[in-house]
């Protein structure tokens, strides 16, 4: 059984970038504040939350573990085509644009018989596919199934809080908690993307979105040694 680690990383558009009447829905609650300082926050999220919708954000990097082969591949977009390998880790990284990014993304899920994501079932994989629909990219395959079935997808976030009983955290408090090198740092974090994005430097995104898969290995190693009760 081929099994793959993935997880992305992406970067919204501005506000002003989107139709009139796109710009209205999303600031319609925020506008109905009467409290001037409420409402600039409310419009701040707005704006802040448009990376989180495969509509108004694209996809800049893509990471995958290839939990055999104990291989990382990390995706990234760039005007160029380019590979490179981080020497310390033995990642590889290859620079392409956003489109071929998902078709490359896609062709090896073809050949995978399951993911495992945090939290890829409320967003890595509906993002992936409605933006390669948005792309006309095809996914080859449909990892959002039936939630309670983990044959094909495994959610370390619905695992760890079984369906969403007991309370959730995001990857650095679980990684914390268990003893994990967190990918989290004070200069790169998840809610970095954006500035790095815009200083140029798609490369530290990736090499973020690299050690967010190995993090997020490290914690399937630790539910399927554990918590995993009869899935393989």
């Amino acid at each position: 059984m081929r099994k793959i680690v993935f997880d992305i990383e992406t970067y919204g558009c501005n506000m002003a970038e989107l139709s009139d009447s796109q710009q209205e829905y999303l600031q319609r609650e925020a506008m109905k504040e009467t409290d001037e300082g409420i409402r600039n926050k409310k419009l701040e999220d707005a704006e802040r939350f448009l990376s989180l919708y495969p509509l108004t954000a694209k996809v800049v990097a893509i990471g995958m573990y290839d939990v055999t082969k104990e291989k990382a591949y990390i995706y990234y977009e760039s005007e160029v085509n380019e590979e490179w390998t981080d020497e310390e880790t033995g990642a590889q990284y290859k620079g392409l644009s956003e489109k071929n990014m998902l078709a490359g993304f896609w062709d090896i899920m073809k050949v995978t018989d399951q993911v495992i994501t945090f939290n890829g079932r409320n967003f890595d994989i509906p993002f992936m596919m409605m933006r390669s629909a948005k792309l006309q990219v095809k996914p080859s395959k449909n990892f959002m199934g039936n939630r309670f079935d983990a044959s094909s997808h495994i959610d370390l976030l619905e695992q760890f809080t079984y369906y969403g009983v007991t309370r959730k955290f995001n990857l650095d408090f679980y990684c914390h908690g268990f003893g994990i090198k967190t990918p989290k740092s004070k200069e790169v974090s998840g809610n970095e993307v954006k500035n790095l994005y815009d200083a140029g430097r798609i490369k530290d995104i990736a090499i973020y979105c690299g050690r967010d898969i190995r993090a997020t290995y490290q914690l399937y190693e630790i539910w399927n040694e554990y918590l995993n009760f009869g899935r393989k």
